[in-house]
């Protein structure tokens, strides 16, 4: 590990102490606890993307971006549960959405900026597998969530079931994801991409991520706590807390690690590590939660405003056209950053 590294965990396990500091003491200004509990949620983000990197380097570009992707997840994953067991269902489902539209909009096209700018023809070039498995999956989550939002806009009879569609759903989803996942981490490391030596024992990595897992649980729980105080007194919606701030403190991992990797020319891995993150989140994380919050106080469910079903289908037509045939440029990167700030702009006057 690198001093400038030792520096960062070092300054995370402060943001982290003074996040809890806050929670608890009393008179602390709830945008003050919001501000550090953004700053602990996204350097504990960090150390698992670091922590997991120097693991996965031992297994090729396919492994490492799932494990980077499923522990990166890890304190989205706290956010919305918490959020759906303190009743704060709007934010629980546009957290969600936006880690979805922020890794695949803004991480995506800002990983695609990078890359095209390293290269010296102005392309930056990957395999077109796992960008086009990405958009199927997305593509199949778009398909339930729009059925549903158009079954609730038009007050047909399935919207009186949409908790029993989104369970059923939820499971058919999981499953095509087990089959992709299985076939897609078989196929090995992708050829042209160089090994970096890791800079961490296995077992040190492995402590790191346990911290840091156990970590992000309980700052995830300061976060949404100071989150409605900060919503109201800052007078923002609560679709622009969930689909822009969550969602960009809760992807800090692929904010960061992705864009990096491009510049540094590690055009696989970079798009192995976003691209996992959001099909991960679409197939994986949105399913297992519709699940796991029925044993919470707010039942989640695939039926959003028409608004975020559109936004979404219009998503994953948007990424398949621009990344299905294996090469991105600087174009192509701003479009996805411009449709990113569209969408934002549209969450700050939802309610």
């Amino acid at each position: 590990m690198t001093r400038t590294e030792r520096y960062f965990v070092g300054g995370v396990v402060v943001a982290t102490l003074l996040a809890g500091i806050a929670r608890y003491a009393s008179g602390i200004s709830p945008v003050l606890a919001f501000v550090l509990a953004t700053i602990a949620l996204a350097g504990l983000a960090w150390v698992v993307s670091f922590a997991t990197e120097q693991l996965g380097e031992r297994y090729g570009p396919a492994v490492t971006g799932f494990m980077q992707s499923t522990l990166g997840n890890l304190p989205e994953f706290f956010v919305v549960l918490f959020a759906l067991n303190a009743g704060q269902l709007i934010v629980a489902q546009t957290a969600i959405l936006g880690s979805i539209l922020a890794n695949a909009l803004l991480v995506l096209g800002l990983v695609l900026v990078a890359g095209a700018n390293r290269s010296r023809d102005g392309l930056m070039r990957f395999s077109p597998r796992l960008p086009n498995d990405t958009a199927t999956l997305l593509l199949l989550a778009s398909f339930m969530i729009v059925l549903l939002a158009l079954a609730t806009a038009l007050h047909d009879p399935a919207s009186h079931h949409t908790k029993t569609i989104s369970i059923v759903g939820a499971v058919a989803i999981l499953i095509v994801y087990g089959t992709w996942l299985r076939k897609y981490l078989a196929g090995g490391a992708v050829p042209g991409e160089t090994a970096v030596a890791p800079r961490l024992s296995r077992a040190v990595a492995i402590t790191m991520l346990a911290v840091a897992g156990v970590g992000s649980a309980f700052v995830s729980d300061w976060f949404v706590h100071a989150l409605q105080p900060t919503i109201h007194q800052l007078h923002i919606s609560q679709a622009f807390a969930g689909l822009v701030i969550v969602a960009i403190a809760g992807n800090a991992v692929e904010n960061v690690t992705g864009i990096v990797l491009a510049a540094k020319g590690r055009s696989e891995l970079a798009i192995s590590v976003v691209k996992n993150s959001v099909a991960q989140i679409a197939a994986f994380l949105y399913p297992a939660l519709v699940l796991v919050s029925l044993l919470t106080s707010t039942a989640l469910t695939f039926a959003l405003s028409p608004v975020y079903a559109g936004a979404l289908f219009g998503t994953a037509l948007i990424v398949w056209q621009i990344t299905g045939d294996g090469e991105a440029s600087l174009f192509e990167g701003t479009a996805l950053v411009a449709a990113y700030v569209i969408l934002a702009m549209v969450a700050a006057f939802e309610t």
